[in-house]
């Protein structure tokens, strides 16, 4: 922690997604969904298999959570749903095999944040506050070399208002306190707003279907958006120190 003279006693602690927000993640599940495509695109001519898939994810989400796991199940089960049964053996093992390689993709960090996370932890408490699979966050954590930045590490079945609610009692920190940087709208952004905390938006060049539904206003008083990792640091001081 460096020297907090002077500062804003209004904004206490950051905390920090992980996937799309840290490093690269939403990519390798685009290139899974594809090759998803191709190998039941084989049995079925459908021009929205994607589509097909992501409802399946979505009335499996509060059985299988979220993460690799949870969507290579649905993959098996779409696979099913959509070739009536008709899927083979050797084409089910390699949509199982997609959810290995999803599990055991390179954690690529993107670029500027390990100078942007430094840089806030600086001037205020910073924490990382992901959901998904626990063995895999887990995982991905240790092989980004960021762990030791975050003074804790939260990994959560799901970022709604309850669960931040509940984080931030443990952290001993108001919502007002609090401000979420992300990628996500839905996940990272909405419910810290909805109790009273402040929002920075990361917005990363792709996005799930899930976490695209939202209605966040843009022009939240609590809500800033920034291109990239740069521009992090100043859009939390501007929240603490200008009229957020």
């Amino acid at each position: 922690m460096g020297d907090n003279a002077g500062m804003s006693t209004a904004i206490r602690m950051v905390g920090f997604d992980a996937d799309d927000t840290l490093w690269k993640s939403e990519d390798y599940y685009r290139a899974a969904e594809a090759e998803f495509r191709r190998i039941v695109g084989g049995y079925v001519d459908l021009s929205d298999l994607g589509g097909r898939l992501y409802e399946v994810e979505k009335r499996n989400l509060a059985v299988f959570g979220y993460g690799a796991k949870g969507m290579v199940l649905s993959m098996v089960e779409a696979a099913i749903e959509i070739t009536e049964g008709r899927i083979d053996a050797a084409d089910i093992h390699r949509i199982v095999s997609l959810g290995r390689d999803l599990l055991l993709h390179p954690v690529e960090v993107l670029p500027g944040i390990p100078a942007a996370v430094d840089a806030v932890a600086e001037r205020w408490q910073v924490v990382l506050i992901t959901k998904g699979d626990l063995f895999h966050q887990e995982a991905k954590v240790r092989a980004s070399g960021l762990a030791e930045r975050f003074q804790r590490i939260e990994v959560v079945s799901e970022k709604d208002a309850m669960t931040y609610a509940r984080l931030l009692r443990e952290f001993g920190i108001q919502p007002a306190e609090f401000v979420m940087v992300g990628n996500s709208l839905r996940s990272d952004i909405a419910p810290v707003l909805e109790l009273g905390g402040s929002g920075v938006h990361v917005p990363y060049h792709v996005t799930w279907a899930h976490e695209a539904e939202h209605d966040v206003d843009a022009t939240h008083a609590r809500l800033r958006q920034v291109g990239d990792a740069s521009g992090i640091v100043a859009a939390v001081a501007d929240l603490a120190f200008g009229n957020g």
